[in-house]
């Protein structure tokens, strides 16, 4: 009976552990994830011990960082590649990773479920950083960045025979397992996949057409979908020269650097070529990365200048690849080799020039070249996207700083605090707020949201805020300012400056305007406002006297010494539909220790599945837990328990304003 079980126990170890030897060629690296899926595959259909946690995005995880591992030992050691692959069932049944010395993991536990993979190659004496004058070792590429950032643990391990780097990563609902969103969220990790099977090595071919013929003819197609589909989703410039040079080495060259200019060079109109301005070196790779620094060093002393233009002066619109005399050693390149440059073209714009060597060809093929001028025009259209997308960013930056007011004024006796969160990925936010000093005792405070989105709610904003200070500032109460904004936005929204002309000529003279109703489709945008001023008792007693108006606005709530809450202003309509609305305004003293509360829709209308925050009055419980609390934690608060109703992000702006009576008591 016992040797029976014994030998059970053998099997199944035998079972959870995989083994694989793979050939040092680029097939290594697709073997390699094959051979990982169908483990893991098999391990779940067997229904072992352990692996009943494991999960889709763990194996594309292990897929992920053993390709990239696979990868380097192929590239920079060029030998057979042993694979292991072991299901750590978390009973006490497996063995420590196979590594010794100092690749043991020393926090190792073999009753917590996991799967060690390790990949061998048969180049023991090779140090972890590549000499000068020699190879890099994978130690020093990529590879153990990304093991590093994934992987619960790793290390790397010198034989006499091999050497053996290894990684473990623990199970779904293991301790100590790392969150999603400490590592990469899905999106990157499944284009980090599509990335390591686009970038694998490619074999070294001989010298001559035919062997470049053969690939091209078999896998362009697949190369330049892929390569787009790659640079079509990265933003910035600097990442798709990165790209762009990982795509060509060692696929079609040796090595190759990307140059780009900066601002507007290369812009129409500009001289282009020795006129162009500097180009900046954004990128350099070569297959052997002991190499990069000396090729950079060498480059970066010549960039390159190309003819651009038609003889009638025009910009080539083509990317059209010249042959290009460089620099001897050390750059890895020379006599004997071949070197390509081919200029960077997109929207009539010169954006920059990509430049790619190869030893043992007098020149590239023609099939290469070609080849060559498809992947440029792919990476140009990408640098385009990725600066537009850059100034659409400065832009929006520069716009929200403008539109927002440069800080808030202090109120005597009454403390204040803000949250301003603008929706991620939105090209300008749509609430503000202001808070500012309108003499005469008074302090004028603001909330407001534009319906809509963009430019044009932008602009919005840039007219209701100026016209709200102008009109505060030259004496009108509240409804008035409600009153003459709405006639202003009603008339004038679609342009600003007309709309502030406007608004000033009014205040000045007091006149009224015809009433008219605009048709819905002459509608520019319409405006959401909570508007009202704040006047503290004299004599600093505490406390202050409070008048507000609603302008179709989530209405403002008042926290009580006692923790009671309340309501404090009636809805009234949205500023901008009717030209004739009239509005009134509300007020009541805010006593000491009392605390207003304002939210845009934000806050209120932050879903989660089918519920609302402010479902059965969500928002007046939260402002109740805040009993006792300063301004400034009570927005936190506020802010902290609108973020936990969902478990996604915020898919709008978020905005608040507390106004907190100091409370006088001895």
């Amino acid at each position: 009976m016992t040797t029976t079980t014994s030998s059970r126990r053998d099997d199944i170890t035998a079972v959870l552990s995989r083994r694989a030897c793979l050939p040092g060629d680029p097939r290594a690296a697709a073997a390699a994830r094959q051979f990982v899926r169908t483990a893991f595959a098999d391990w779940s259909a067997r229904r072992l011990p352990g692996a009943e946690d494991l999960t889709e995005r763990l194996a594309d995880e292990a897929v992920l960082l053993v390709s990239e591992l696979v990868t380097n030992a192929v590239v920079h050691a060029g030998t057979t590649v042993e694979l292991r692959c072991r299901l750590e069932a978390g009973d006490g049944r497996a063995a420590a990773p196979e590594t010794g010395g100092s690749g043991t993991d020393p926090d190792f536990d073999d009753a917590v479920p996991g799967v060690v993979i390790e990949v061998s190659d048969h180049h023991p004496a090779r140090p972890v950083r590549g000499r000068e004058d020699g190879p890099a070792s994978e130690s020093g590429g990529h590879g153990l960045q990304l093991v590093g950032a994934v992987a619960a643990s790793w290390g790397v391990t010198y034989r006499r025979t091999m050497k053996t780097v290894w990684f473990r990563l623990l199970v779904n609902g293991s301790a100590g397992r790392p969150e999603p969103e400490d590592v990469f969220d899905n999106q990157m990790l499944q284009r980090g996949l599509r990335a390591a099977e686009l970038l694998a090595p490619a074999p070294r071919r001989p010298a001559g057409p035919h062997s470049d013929a053969d690939w091209i003819n078999q896998g362009a197609l697949s190369f330049l979908a892929e390569a787009s589909d790659l640079l079509s989703g990265q933003l910035d410039a600097d990442q798709v020269a990165s790209l762009a040079a990982q795509l060509t080495v060692p696929r079609l060259a040796d090595w190759c650097a990307v140059w780009l200019y900066d601002g507007d060079g290369g812009a129409p109109g500009r001289g282009l070529g020795t006129d162009d301005g500097a180009q900046r070196l954004a990128r350099v790779w070569h297959y052997s990365e002991s190499r990069i620094d000396s090729l950079r060093a060498a480059l970066e002393k010549d960039p390159p200048v190309l003819n651009v233009r038609d003889p009638g002066g025009a910009l080539c619109n083509a990317a059209t690849a010249v042959p290009w005399p460089w620099p001897q050693e050390p750059g890895g390149y020379g006599p004997g080799g071949a070197s390509l440059a081919c200029p960077l073209i997109a929207g009539g714009r010169h954006l920059g020039t990509l430049v790619l060597g190869r030893s043992g060809l007098l020149r590239f093929p023609d099939e290469v070249v070609g080849l060559v001028e498809d992947l440029c025009r792919r990476v140009a259209r990408a640098v385009a996207t990725a600066r537009a997308y850059s100034r659409q960013e400065r832009i929006s930056q520069v716009l929200q700083r403008r539109l927002l007011p440069r800080g808030r004024a202090q109120v005597p006796g009454v403390e204040s605090a803000v949250v301003y969160e603008p929706r991620e990925g939105a090209w300008a936010g749509g609430d503000f707020w202001d808070l500012f000093d309108a003499g005469d005792g008074r302090w004028c405070f603001a909330l407001g949201d534009v319906c809509g989105s963009g430019p044009e709610a932008a602009a919005v904003t840039g007219l209701a805020r100026p016209v709200l200070r102008l009109l505060a500032r030259d004496g009108f109460g509240v409804a008035e300012v409600l009153d003459r904004l709405n006639k202003t936005m009603a008339r004038e929204a679609a342009d600003s400056v007309a709309a502030v002309a406007a608004a000033v000529a009014a205040a000045g003279a007091g006149a009224e305007s015809p009433v008219e109703i605009r048709d819905e489709g002459e509608q520019a945008r319409f405006l959401s406002l909570l508007y009202g001023e704040i006047v503290p008792y004299a004599g600093g007693s505490g406390g202050a006297r409070c008048t507000l108006a609603s302008a179709g606005h989530p209405l403002p709530l008042v926290l009580g010494a006692d923790g009671a809450v309340r309501v404090v202003a009636a809805p009234q309509m949205l500023l901008g539909v009717v030209e004739d609305a009239a509005y009134e305004s509300e007020s009541f003293d805010l006593c000491p220790g009392e605390t207003l509360l304002c939210v845009t829709d934000g806050v209120t209308e932050r879903r989660s599945g089918r519920s609302q925050f402010d479902d059965e009055d969500g928002l007046a419980t939260a402002l109740a837990a805040c009993k006792g609390l300063a301004a400034t934690a009570i927005a936190e608060h506020i802010r902290e328990t609108v973020h936990a109703f969902a478990l996604t992000p915020p898919d709008d702006d978020l905005a608040l304003l507390v106004l907190q009576a100091a409370d006088r008591k001895p």
